[in-house]
């Protein structure tokens, strides 16, 4: 029997990888004291992090301060390994607007003993996606504004003209590591504002005249 073709409009039912790029506006860089990379700072979210509009964001058990931080995500039409940075647009999809929800407590910790993050950023329901955007409906993803609200007060907004690391520097680097499939998410990195939030907030975010998503934020039983 024929498999049944997979929308892209739901790619958070079937897409398998989601990387994603930490450090990527200076902004957000020096907010954190962190040194400015030379090279993208990757780290990998499991495809159960995904929770698309309507699906709450759960705090982890072990956290005890969980941050937002608003993003946008990259979804990749097909199937790329070591893509020349001239031809990375020509492997895009579309685009979603994305929370990389991260236990800031636990990744402090993580940092300081040298260890992986995964704990911080790859727990379930950690990545809450916006409707996918088909690209025709951005023509140019370098020149967005992104914001994010928690309780209808204004805590990120941020330009993706300030990324250290263009998308498609970014399609071809990763490419070069793994080979990415269609379906697969790149999230790009977070403007400055990064901070907490607590059960029963509601975050609210968007890319401004495209797209945006609200979030309920609750306990998770685990």
């Amino acid at each position: 029997a024929m498999a049944a073709p997979r929308p892209l409009s739901r790619f958070w039912e079937w897409g398998k990888n989601i990387v994603c790029v930490g450090r990527n506006y200076a902004d957000h860089v020096q907010e954190m004291r962190s040194a400015l990379p030379s090279e993208p700072v990757l780290f990998l979210k499991p495809s159960t992090a995904y929770a698309p509009e309507g699906a709450p964001v759960l705090v982890p058990a072990y956290c005890r301060e969980l941050h937002h931080e608003v993003e946008l995500g990259v979804l990749l039409g097909r199937r790329g390994r070591a893509v020349p940075e001239a031809a990375a647009m020509d492997y895009v999809a579309g685009y979603a607007l994305c929370l990389d929800m991260t236990a800031r407590d636990v990744q402090d910790e993580c940092k300081k003993k040298g260890l992986p993050w995964t704990l911080a950023k790859g727990f379930t329901a950690s990545c809450p996606v916006s409707a996918f955007v088909p690209k025709e409906k951005i023509p140019d993803p370098h020149a967005l504004r992104l914001w994010l609200k928690v309780n209808g007060e204004l805590r990120q907004e941020g330009q993706t003209s300030s990324m250290i690391f263009s998308i498609p520097y970014i399609i071809s680097y990763v490419t070069k590591i793994m080979t990415l499939d269609e379906g697969d998410l790149i999230l790009t990195g977070t403007p400055k504002g990064v901070g907490p939030v607590k059960e029963n907030d509601e975050i609210e975010a968007g890319i401004d005249g495209v797209v945006s998503m609200r979030v309920k934020v609750e306990r998770s039983e685990y």
